[in-house]
């Protein structure tokens, strides 16, 4: 029988359990209601790698942390250091957030005033549902705090955290745009990187975990009684949840990094290192440091927090972060992995949703379209092209077609797993990417190397912001072109939140580090022309099954691609480097009629207006209900419908 690890609330008491491989000893550090006063120190027995203690008369709300005591050789991966207080690596709640301070890294100092101390908690159970989320719907991605910061509607108190997402306001957006699920950019405690304090900066994204399953007390001072009940108001109004998790990497970084939890309980058995170099983390991360993903202690720990967030929260699916890393083993990655196996056959998880970020920057990290059909992918192909083409790149029109068509270039089998964007939280934002050639991060602190260099990206006739009133339209054109693409691609879809009004980050493509305006929504700044388009195109997806539907097209009649004159592309129409018109003739199902319908798709990614014939009678734009006009204005994408 598999023990229970953490700390376990008996009807005596409370069982505390950790595990350590290469630990002498590890005390359990009790401490008093408010976390700053320890109490007790009191040693652990050790049974093969599980350390136990049984404290009779404990109860609900003791705040603990462990201090584990061994050889400190860093050279040789061994961390062991007990003025160190230690966070359980199954720790469900936390006291207070993480604050970087040296003392974290320095050997023989005490860290018990800085640690956050976990708080033993008794989980409620979650309604667990059918997930509302679906392959080929529509993803909204939401950083918790700079979403509803600024909310003009959001009660003081609840700015900023995740019950702010079940307030009546958000929920009315989120169903006005149609938003099938939320994505929650991660949720779960994090600490700043080490090089931001003395610049004045605080992560803003929460990509530096430490504790994998408590949830950061400045997002969700609730904790996970919090999460649930706002996960069961948007379940209410139909709305999916989706977490955005880190199990690619810690936040105790590289050997110059604090010591926190795993690191100073057992650094060479949850870490990578290279072969016969035991004081040398692996970095496949670009972070410091990497997890061993391939060791069942390490899996474990993983499906103990996905099961946790199931049962506890009812989540509906799982997004994970540079997820190669979880299919690592000595060989590279493997997508028929041991933990990415066990997520796709545990009794909790086996229905969920699981959307893998597919690359990370090791050897052979770049695996988009390489992972098991469980699993959905972000498709940054198809993020690229679609920029390519309304950039006004050559040879780009055949490549757009195939990201319309849901990427069969890059997803075997009978159809598309691919999550379709053209932003995300990592780069430029939808407005940036038209109002900006190049990135300027210098606020950063980083002398603007930070991020991507390759945007493929444009400025419209000026670099940032301005108001020469052609250029704002020229804009405007722009981006509801690329809204307008981004909804006709077949597979699930993603807008991250703001993108739908025309947000800006000043041109900033990598702000993790912008806990701040530039990166909180303005919401009474959003245009709302085109949020009202986005939820014009969000309700035509679901109005039309072609465009969530996810089968590859069969090339019989269920799809015609046309040249501007009416006539099917042909092989010279497709290889003309300078072609800027499209059009897709679909076959579907309109489910407001029940009856099958046929819908034209037209691209012109050009700046003047071109004819546009369709073939037979009776074309009508659905926007409008009048007739087809026969003119495809500049830079525009149109709906038909015959």
């Amino acid at each position: 029988m598999t023990v229970l690890l953490g700390a376990t609330l008996t009807s005596s008491g409370i069982i505390f359990r950790v595990r350590s491989e290469t630990a002498e000893t590890i005390d359990l550090c009790l401490f008093d209601e408010t976390g700053t006063r320890e109490t007790a120190r009191l040693p652990m027995a050790r049974e093969g790698e599980i350390f136990t203690l049984e404290v009779e008369d404990a109860r609900e709300g003791t705040r603990y942390g462990y201090r584990a005591h061994g050889l400190y050789d860093p050279d040789r991966g061994l961390w062991f250091d007990p003025s160190k207080l230690l966070v359980d690596p199954y720790a469900r709640e936390l006291d207070r957030a993480f604050h970087h301070d040296k003392r974290l890294s320095a050997f023989g100092l005490d860290t018990a005033d800085l640690v956050p101390k976990a708080i033993v908690t008794r989980d409620g159970k979650a309604k667990i549902s059918k997930p509302l989320f679906a392959p080929g719907g529509f993803i909204y991605e939401v950083a918790v705090k700079p979403f509803t910061i600024l909310h003009p509607d959001m009660p003081e108190h609840q700015r900023g955290t995740v019950a702010a997402l079940a307030h009546p306001s958000v929920i009315a957006h989120l169903k006005r745009i149609g938003a099938d699920a939320v994505e929650l950019m991660p949720i779960t405690a994090w600490i700043d990187e080490r090089h931001l304090p003395s610049l004045g900066l605080a992560n803003s994204w929460g990509y530096n975990p430490i504790a994998l399953m408590a949830l950061d007390p400045r997002l969700c001072p609730g904790g996970v009684k919090e999460l649930r009940e706002t996960v069961a108001t948007l379940h209410g109004a139909g709305i999916g949840v989706i977490l955005d998790l880190v199990f690619n990497h810690t936040g105790e970084s590289d050997r110059h990094g604090a010591t926190l939890s795993m690191r100073g309980l057992d650094n060479l058995s949850y870490y990578r290192h290279l072969p016969n170099e035991p004081g040398t983390l692996v970095n496949d991360t670009g972070t410091g440091n990497t997890l061993a993903c391939e060791r069942p202690h390490v899996r474990r720990l993983i499906l103990d927090t996905l099961r946790h967030f199931v049962l506890h929260a009812g989540v509906d699916a799982f997004r994970f972060d540079l997820a190669t890393v979880l299919g690592r083993t000595e060989n590279g990655f493997d997508s028929r992995a041991e933990t990415l196996l066990a997520m796709t056959s545990d009794e909790v998880l086996k229905d969920r949703i699981l959307i893998a970020e597919p690359w990370d920057i090791g050897p052979g990290g770049y695996q988009l379209g390489n992972f098991s059909e469980a699993f959905l992918e972000w498709n940054d192909r198809t993020r690229d092209d679609i920029r390519r083409y309304w950039r006004g790149d050559q040879w780009t029109i055949g490549a757009l077609a195939t990201r319309l068509a849901g990427s069969s270039d890059v997803f075997s089998g009978s159809g598309t797993r691919s999550v379709n964007f053209l932003a995300a939280h990592d780069g430029f934002t939808l407005m940036d990417l038209i109002s900006h050639e190049r990135k300027h991060n210098e606020e950063n602190g980083e002398d603007n190397r930070d991020g991507h260099n390759e945007n493929f990206s444009w400025n419209s006739g000026a670099e940032g912001k301005t108001d020469d009133p052609a250029i704002l339209a020229a804009r405007r054109r722009d981006l509801t072109a690329l809204l307008s693409t981004l909804f006709a691609t077949r597979g699930a879809v993603m807008l991250t939140a703001g993108d739908e009004g025309g947000r800006s980050q000043r041109g900033n493509n990598n702000a993790y580090a912008q806990d701040n305006e530039i990166t909180w929504l303005d919401w009474r700044s959003l245009d709302e022309n085109l949020i009202e388009h986005t939820a014009m195109l969000a309700a035509l997806r679901k109005r039309f099954a072609v465009f969530s539907e996810t089968h590859f097209f069969s090339g019989d009649g269920d799809v015609e691609w046309l040249a501007p004159s009416g006539n099917p592309m042909t092989v010279a129409d497709w290889e003309a480097p300078d072609a800027s018109a499209v059009g897709m003739i679909l076959e579907t199902l309109d489910r407001e009629t029940g009856k099958p319908a046929r819908l034209a798709v037209l691209f012109n990614r050009a700046h003047i207006p071109l004819g546009f014939m369709l073939p037979g009678k009776g074309w009508r734009e659905l926007a409008s209900g009048a007739p087809w006009r026969k003119t495809l204005p500049a830079r525009s994408v149109f709906f038909c419908i015959e």
